[in-house]
């Protein structure tokens, strides 16, 4: 059995806008696991400036796991702790590997074509008429859960556009949920928490910066508007300081993002601690090609999750590799008809 990988650079097909900055392009790493005629692919999906594993021994760390992959899945993932995008490209590599079809991880009604996830539409930062254009194609595009992402631009605009939503349609047309990325401060976040409130939101993601625990507990216990942890969970990776944050900030929801938090595995030991805690949970992509998102997407569907899930990513690169995953009425599919297009 050998390994290789190889970097690769997804472009935006417009520059998207968070919080953290303006991302025009998105680095990616891809694994291959060879095997006789049989082969795998993984991708560790790094997020530069966000990622517990932005470090400058990423590389090194990924040259290791080639020249040891006779390790084995499970003993790279524990060696892996500290790089949770590297866990998730090896989980993903040896179960393609094991697979019938590399590119059919989970065989399900998903990937035979006959059910499908619902999902939420993704609106990213920018002016008012952008986000409003975005807005207006989801709404068309058969979309009944939007998510928007806020804390770049004026609040007294953000408002205006959750108000503009609201004038045309109900809670129980549209369910809106807010992303904040950590933007607001811990003085201003429960005035901005009420206000945003008025709107009747579904929740918001990470209002104040990860890591202040005692803070975001405090929100959570007063907050007008259920909050969902999402940056708060990168870079725990001990089971048991997973089960303290969850039940010393006790959120109302959780957000999974594999590719930060250790891939099936890591994100496993967060589902089982907050089902445990009562708190609800969504999986949502970190902006990987079409391989990652593949390999979450088809996980995802046989948790049988109840909530509309974060998988819409799959449309945002000039770059992408074809595949059979696409976006109809708010849902993603796996359409057998489509191949793959992909060449390591």
């Amino acid at each position: 059995m050998t390994a290789d990988y190889k970097r690769y650079m997804l472009k935006f097909k417009r520059p998207s806008g968070t919080s953290r900055g303006v991302l025009t392009e998105k680095e990616t790493w891809l694994l291959k696991i060879s095997d006789a005629d049989n082969f795998g692919i993984g991708e560790c999906g790094i997020l530069r400036s966000l990622s517990y594993d932005d470090r400058p021994d990423y590389e090194d760390k990924l040259k290791w796991v080639c020249d040891n992959i006779n390790l084995g899945k499970d003993m790279l993932w524990e060696e892996l702790r500290e790089f949770p995008s590297i866990q998730f490209g090896v989980e993903m590599a040896f179960k393609s590997l094991n697979a019938e079809d590399p590119f059919i991880l989970f065989p399900s009604d998903f990937t035979s074509g006959k059910s499908s996830i619902p999902i939420n539409g993704l609106i990213w930062m920018g002016d008012k008429a952008f986000m409003k254009e975005q807005i207006s194609e989801k709404i068309e595009a058969g979309f009944n859960c939007i998510k928007l992402k806020i804390g770049a631009i004026d609040f007294e605009t953000e408002l205006d556009l959750l108000k503009s939503i609201r004038s045309n349609f109900s809670e129980k047309e549209i369910e809106l949920r807010v992303d904040a990325n950590g933007a607001f401060s811990p003085e201003d976040a429960m005035n901005k928490l009420e206000r945003l409130s008025k709107f009747k939101l579904h929740s918001i993601e990470q209002p104040i910066k990860q890591g202040q625990v005692k803070e975001m507990a405090e929100l959570c216990r007063n907050t007008p508007l259920p909050i969902a942890l999402d940056e708060e969970l990168i870079g725990v990776t001990d089971v048991t300081e997973k089960q303290k944050l969850i039940q010393t900030i006790k959120p109302q929801y959780a957000i999974f993002k594999p590719s930060l938090i250790g891939g099936f595995k890591g994100t496993e030991e967060w589902k089982n601690i907050c089902e445990a805690q009562d708190v609800a949970w969504w999986i949502t992509s970190a902006l990987e090609s079409n391989i990652g998102l593949n390999a979450i997407s088809q996980w995802t569907y046989t948790l049988k999750p109840e909530l509309p899930q974060g998988l819409g990513t799959g449309g945002l690169y000039t770059n992408n590799f074809e595949s059979p995953l696409k976006v109809e009425n708010g849902r993603i599919q796996y359409d057998n008809s489509q191949d793959w297009e992909f060449k390591f």
